[in-house]
């Protein structure tokens, strides 16, 4: 039998950047990879603009669950960065400098500083404005950036990252494996799938059905396709713990030729 006590994990793209094309979405089909690797998998995806109210509603309705939520973007300090504030308003917090993260981002002030780039004078005004970016809701903890060290967060099961695929990512499996390890291949789910010919979607519609309530833990999927064959086709399939997918795929197999469908493309 499955295990359910297993948090849904999601991921929050947050940047009007996203929405309006001038950038392309990258963390979505990385997290699906890592989680891929840990035997985990990604529940649901939001894009969301750089307004501060929208991101604070849909932050309060995404802190209210228990799934393990990664949100990308906006935690910067320029005026269009409104995800700190945004976190901070859903769950009717303080915003505080971290301490930690003061010292990282005065640490990475003095590197520039080494290698000509700037000051490491933290007094100066850019240096305080570079402070901001470390000025999270009261209660949150850093996530490290190994790519220039100035923080992400974490506060409520929800990890804030910039949206930087380059500091992202690391971010990401830091948190995957220090924080969630234990639901890494928890549950050993697989997926099988076959084409069927000559058959309406509309056909094998309640053989779906029965599978499902025959095998609770198993999920059908058909995705109708032209697909490379030339043939019309529907990919039939099931994702479930081993076992009961193999029962399951053996009995949609059957379903298929009793329906008067081929499991083979049909000849020139």
């Amino acid at each position: 039998m499955l295990i359910t006590a297993i948090p849904k994990v999601r991921l929050i793209i947050i940047g009007d950047e996203i929405l309006s094309g001038r950038r392309q979405d990258k963390h979505f089909s990385k997290l699906v990879e890592l989680l891929s690797q840990r035997g985990m998998q990604l529940s649901g995806a939001e894009f969301i603009s750089d307004e501060r109210d929208v991101i604070a509603t849909t932050l309060a309705r995404s802190f209210a669950t228990p799934d393990i939520v990664f949100c990308c973007g906006g935690i910067g300090a320029t005026p269009d960065d409104q995800t700190r504030q945004a976190a901070a308003q859903a769950l009717g917090l303080e915003l505080v400098l971290h301490p930690e993260a003061a010292r990282l981002i005065a640490e990475r002030c003095a590197e520039n500083e080494r290698r000509g780039q700037g000051s490491g004078d933290m007094s100066l005004p850019e240096n305080q404005q570079r402070l901001q970016m470390g000025v999270f809701p009261t209660g949150a903890e850093i996530v490290p950036n190994p790519y220039n060290k100035i923080p992400g967060f974490f506060i409520a099961n929800h990890t804030f990252m910039p949206g930087f695929p380059v500091m992202a990512w690391p971010m990401m499996e830091w948190t995957l494996d220090t924080r969630y390890a234990s639901f890494h291949h928890a549950t050993t789910r697989v997926e099988h799938s076959f084409l069927a010919f000559r058959l309406p979607e509309s056909r094998i519609t309640p053989a779906l059905e029965e599978l499902e309530l025959k095998w609770p833990g198993v999920k059908a999927f058909s995705l109708p396709s032209m697909g490379d064959t030339g043939h019309p086709h529907i990919d039939l399939g099931v994702k479930g713990e081993p076992e009961a997918a193999a029962e399951a795929l053996a009995f949609l197999r059957a379903e298929v030729v009793r329906q008067g469908g081929q499991l083979t493309p049909p000849e020139k």
